[in-house]
């Protein structure tokens, strides 16, 4: 027999949540106006006409509602962005910008990057143990913010064994044309194989400020560890994205 379990949300979260999952999955289409506030009251049991403006303020402050003055509440973008891991692993052609531009642009977006940080550190215990890196060693840490039309959309913290990036770009703080990929396949490390990890978690302050992102909002993780000829471990990057705004797509073909 299956254990009793109460949701621990407040009314207004969970009707917040029902609302949400309609806008991100498209059944309320960006524009289309929301159900008046006593028809909401009436859908969600009765509950106070507090409780739905609370839900719909949250709402708000996520991006996804915006109140018309006399006119009532709207939907305000898209669902969740369908992101496809595979299209951003082939390195850019020479001369061509990074994969995250050219992607970008065939949906009709302009993506863009700032490069935050350029440091050599020494890596997480996970970091390095995918990087095969022993006790001590360091590696060459390249943080960045991705964004989509102006909005910061992805927080990248790209390591690189130390002995693989020294003398290199990798270590100045500038943009590397192409990115990263592009640079290693020129060095004679081409990307053969990745292993994604996801993960849901909760949001470090970093995370919070750099994805200016509402509260209790969880992010989706991926630690991504690169490899090339051999099995050679050549990159981990960890990417943090809101979990509200994407999902993820992977599209494989069976043998």
């Amino acid at each position: 027999m299956p254990r009793e379990h109460k949701d621990p949300r407040s009314p207004h979260q969970k009707i917040a949540a029902d609302l949400r999952r309609l806008i991100t999955r498209g059944d309320l289409t960006p524009g289309s106006k929301l159900p008046s506030t006593a028809e909401l009251m009436e859908e969600h049991g009765g509950v106070a006409n507090t409780t739905i403006q609370k839900a719909l303020q949250m709402l708000k402050t996520e991006g996804l509602l915006e109140g018309l003055p006399g006119k009532g509440v709207f939907v305000r973008q898209h669902g969740q962005q369908p992101l496809e891991p595979m299209t951003f692993m082939t390195p850019a052609a020479p001369g061509e910008p990074y994969k995250w531009m050219t992607e970008a642009t065939k949906r009709n977006q302009a993506g863009g990057s700032q490069l935050i940080e350029v440091e050599v550190v020494q890596p997480p215990l996970e970091v390095a143990k995918a990087l095969g890196l022993e006790e001590g060693d360091h590696a060459v840490l390249r943080k960045q913010i991705l964004t989509l039309d102006g909005e910061p959309t992805e927080l990248t913290r790209s390591y690189y064994p130390l002995s693989l990036a020294r003398n290199t770009a990798m270590m100045e703080k500038r943009r590397i044309r192409g990115g990263t990929p592009a640079l290693l396949s020129e060095m004679g490390y081409p990307a053969r194989e990745f292993i994604d990890e996801l993960s849901s978690e909760i949001p470090t302050e970093e995370e919070v400020l750099a994805l200016e992102l509402p509260k209790d909002m969880p992010v989706l993780v991926a630690f991504r560890a690169v490899y090339s000829d051999g099995g050679l471990p050549i990159e981990v990057t960890l990417m943090t994205k809101a979990a509200h705004r994407h999902r993820m797509r992977y599209r494989m073909r069976v043998q």
